[in-house]
């Protein structure tokens, strides 16, 4: 269990004010990652709180720079940055643990969170809302073109969904998924192709391909 930076009083799951002293802590890198401010304040501005936010390096063998906000303590990932720090941080695990992952879960629900849609820190354009990773619990803010943005708290459920095997088995559906859009995709192009034999090019055989788009569209 995390406590808090000040008066060392523990803090519950998902809690970032210290119930004690009120002091808002930094749960996810304070005492959990070997970093430091490259940049006191960028361009790029909080989704949060409307403030630059700092550039941090974790110290590793190669330094990972992110940006994170002085005030709510929240993280933004360029493309490919969460995810090595994720690889970085826990070791490739052997299974999955089911049970450890709903109970991961459950203790950090937070149902009176309300549901926020944010801007880009690069762009201002609001970002999508996406679950990262099978059975994580974890909804982040995802620009297509500039990266993730996660509140305090997000990267340390992320640690430990990765550490009771999350990713593999995110892994795991996710080619099953793909299995099942391929087996499919075969199968429509059958039908399509007995469907369209002997047939001369014309509105019906149109239709039949705009109707096998939308649906290997649906499968992706």
């Amino acid at each position: 269990m995390a406590r808090c930076a000040t008066c060392s009083a523990p803090l519950a799951a998902n809690t970032q004010v210290c119930r004690y002293c009120g002091v808002r802590n930094d749960i996810d890198l304070h005492g959990k990652q070997d970093f430091r401010v490259v940049d006191a304040g960028g361009r790029r501005q909080c989704p949060q709180c409307g403030i630059g936010l700092q550039t941090v390096a974790l110290n590793r063998e190669a330094d990972l720079h992110i940006e994170r906000c002085a005030q709510c303590f929240g993280l933004f990932f360029d493309p490919g940055e969460l995810e090595a720090l994720l690889d970085g941080s826990v070791a490739q695990v052997a299974d999955f643990n089911l049970p450890l992952l709903q109970n991961i879960n459950r203790e950090r629900y937070q149902p009176e969170r309300a549901v926020k849609y944010l801007k880009c820190p690069v762009c201002q354009v609001l970002m999508n809302r996406m679950l990262y990773g099978y059975q994580s619990g974890v909804v982040v803010n995802r620009c297509r073109s500039h990266g993730v943005w996660l509140d305090n708290g997000q990267v340390s459920h992320l640690l430990e969904w990765k550490r009771a095997g999350g990713q593999l088995l995110d892994r795991k559906k996710t080619a099953e998924r793909q299995a099942r859009a391929g087996t499919a995709k075969r199968a429509f192009s059958s039908e399509y192709a007995a469907a369209s034999s002997g047939r001369t090019a014309g509105g019906e055989s149109e239709v039949l391909e705009a109707i096998a788009a939308v649906v290997f569209k649906l499968f992706e």
